[in-house]
């Protein structure tokens, strides 16, 4: 891993400026693809342009275009031409060709097609544009190696190292029939020990785990994760090995899905970076902070029906920040573990309603004690003011009740409906809890006021 200094690009700076090509040209030799495009991140454009043109060669580029942030890469594919697109997808993995090709323009990508020069690798590309990027079949690669089931050990091995001239990594030997259906997995052990076997089905490992071409992505990682894999085969509705995913390709995902739901869950409506324009950043933001400005005006319309009870109990005012904020915090909670059960695959929306009447039980423990501690707070402090003890407290109660529930309802609601639930875990829940949580503590005030003496 290349760690790069201040001082260090300054000075690389410094040698692309003066155009010196054989010292810039030393100081990426030998560096990983990787560590070229986090330099690309410390450069201007015209800096980056020219740097990568001095790599060495096409299959370096190819691989140093596939680490670059979206964003990154998409600047820099903006001064290409078809053609040149064209032959760096050559020298690509078909799922990393099509991730590529979807980041362009619409009306780019049959032209950039058009110039891929390997006639079955386009036509496989192709294919895989059919599908879905959010599903197994968008993620998968064509990249592998499959067998017939009756071949001998002998040729089988021949027909992998064929196989194999073409492929940078082997992490399975998918085992298939007459008709492409995947039937197993033939383990490397099996070809050591069993060297002379007369057909390779007698020695493989049937039932193979698999996932369909159009499982979605969070449930595919989900299997990954469960079963510890590095790879996993992916097949259509008949059975017909299609491709397989790779763990490298999940965990780009994942981190993507991470990276989109935190941004979900703290108010911002589209994906942004933090070198992104000012005006992306602000139209990203905005959206909720407009929400939040219209349940601030709610509230201020209710404190104003309530001017009345306030400036007989002046402490009531004192404990309105209390309520709103209590009511936030646990609503963020409860929606939060919701989110997180949902995207780990361990809570499953046939338990709706045994989560909800889980959330419910925990909400009345929290509610007990937070409304307890709150309750003897205002009694020992405000002269044992029964009214105020009351109207706090049983609020309190009621808001911690009301903000489990709604927290725990709202993500499962979401993700039924086919609605990214982190949504549930940001200004949503906080703005909804402090409208009914002030609600809550007016109607209750005004209750207790009417019952106890003041």
């Amino acid at each position: 891993m290349k760690e790069f200094t201040t001082e260090a690009i300054e000075r690389i700076e410094e040698l692309i400026d003066g155009q010196h090509r054989d010292e810039v040209l030393a100081e990426i030799e030998g560096m990983h693809p990787a560590d070229i495009a986090e330099l690309f991140q410390h450069l201007n454009l015209r800096q980056a342009e020219w740097v990568f043109e001095l790599i060495p060669n096409r299959e370096a580029k190819a691989d140093v275009l596939m680490e670059l942030d979206e964003e990154d890469r998409k600047k820099l594919l903006e001064g290409m031409d078809p053609e040149q697109i064209g032959h760096y997808i050559d020298l690509l993995d078909t799922d990393d060709a099509v991730d590529l090709i979807q980041e362009l323009d619409e009306a780019d990508r049959e032209e950039v097609i058009q110039n891929i020069g390997d006639v079955e690798q386009a036509g496989d590309i192709v294919d895989l544009l059919q599908y879905d990027e959010d599903t197994a079949g968008g993620l998968m690669g064509t990249e592998l190696i499959s067998v017939n089931e009756n071949l001998s050990m002998p040729d089988c091995l021949k027909e992998m190292r064929h196989q194999a001239e073409d492929l940078d990594d082997i992490y399975n030997v998918y085992v298939v029939d007459d008709d492409n259906r995947l039937k197993g997995v033939l383990p490397l052990k099996k070809m050591i020990t069993h060297p002379s076997v007369s057909k390779i089905k007698h020695v493989m490992e049937t039932d193979p785990m698999s996932v369909k071409v159009d499982m979605p992505i969070e449930e595919v990682a989900i299997d990954f994760e469960k079963y510890d894999l590095v790879a996993m085969p992916v097949v259509d509705s008949i059975g017909r090995l299609m491709g397989q995913i790779t763990v490298d390709d999940v965990m780009d995902q994942v981190r993507e899905q991470q990276e989109r739901d935190y941004q979900l869950a703290s108010g911002i409506s589209s994906d942004i970076d933090a070198d992104d324009s000012i005006f992306a950043q602000t139209k990203a933001r905005l959206p909720w902070l407009l929400i939040g400005i219209v349940g601030g005006i709610v509230n201020s319309l209710i404190l104003g029906g309530f001017e009345a009870q306030i400036a007989a109990v002046t402490a009531l005012a004192f404990f309105i920040p209390l309520i709103g904020g209590t009511g936030g915090n646990v609503g963020v909670q409860a929606s939060a573990i919701v989110v997180q059960g949902l995207a780990n695959g361990r809570l499953e929306l046939t338990q709706f309603w045994k989560q909800i009447w889980r959330a419910v039980r925990i909400a009345l423990l929290n509610a007990i004690v937070i409304s307890g501690v709150v309750f003897l707070y205002i009694l020992l402090t405000e002269n044992k003011d029964m009214a105020l003890c009351m109207a706090v407290s049983v609020s309190l109660f009621a808001v911690v009740i009301f903000a489990t529930v709604f927290g725990t309802l709202v993500p499962l609601t979401l993700e039924k409906l086919k609605i990214n639930p982190a949504l549930a875990t940001g200004p949503f829940i906080q703005i909804t809890n402090d409208v009914v949580g002030l609600l809550i503590y007016v109607g209750m005030s005004i209750w207790m006021l009417s019952i106890f003496p003041h």
